[in-house]
């Protein structure tokens, strides 16, 4: 597993990266993922989120914060960690996410963000499913060995409860609740995402600290 996580961060790209590997696939009309492994609708419906989430990107590449309550929290982070992300670009939770999570690891120098592809990576992504299903994004936070010291995601507890309560409600997730969660995203601000990576953050060091005593 160590030796599989570390190649995973040396393939990894960073987050500008990210965003000009994205800005070309629209320019091309396409997108992340393995084309023959989608029906031709399939695979049309992902170029046309990955145009969408490169504009939503930029939008929120501007306006996301990390709120002063919780900035002190990556700052202070207490060891080299390198944060790996699971992702695709066609997917709309990570598009709401990845702007927060590269703000909150520009504060520290101790955090280093690489991001990787579900479908280009399949045995890593099958050590970090959710309920059996390969739901992205999925944060990582390694050690300088490459051990995992927590995970985060596809999504904040408070959109997780969001999509389970319509699920239930419903039988599935329709089009009517991707509007629902995009407007719960628009109003919420990244706010349940900081709040949960800095209560991690903060777990991590005072583990850190406790082991000194």
């Amino acid at each position: 597993m160590k030796t599989l996580l570390k190649n995973s961060v040396l393939n990894g790209i960073s987050y500008a990266e990210y965003k000009s590997l994205t800005q070309q696939l629209v320019e091309k009309e396409s997108s992340t993922g393995i084309r023959a492994e989608n029906t031709e609708e399939q695979w049309q419906q992902k170029v046309m989120y990955t145009k969408l989430n490169y504009s939503r990107n930029k939008r929120l590449d501007k306006t996301a914060t990390i709120p002063e309550a919780y900035r002190h929290y990556f700052k202070e982070t207490c060891e080299k960690q390198t944060w790996l992300v699971i992702t695709e670009t066609w997917c709309g939770d990570a598009v709401q996410a990845l702007p927060f999570i590269n703000k909150a690891s520009e504060l520290s120098e101790n955090i280093d963000l690489k991001i990787v592809f579900r479908d280009e990576h399949p045995e890593l992504m099958n050590l970090f499913l959710t309920n059996g299903s390969k739901s992205i994004p999925k944060v990582i936070i390694l050690d300088s060995d490459f051990e995992v010291l927590a995970e985060w995601g596809p999504r904040s507890q408070a959109a997780t409860n969001l999509v389970n309560d319509y699920k239930t409600e419903h039988g599935k997730l329709d089009d009517a609740f991707k509007k629902q969660l995009q407007i719960w995203y628009n109003k919420d601000k990244g706010n349940n995402i900081v709040a949960e990576l800095a209560t991690i953050s903060k777990n991590l060091c005072l583990e850190k600290v406790e082991k000194y005593f």
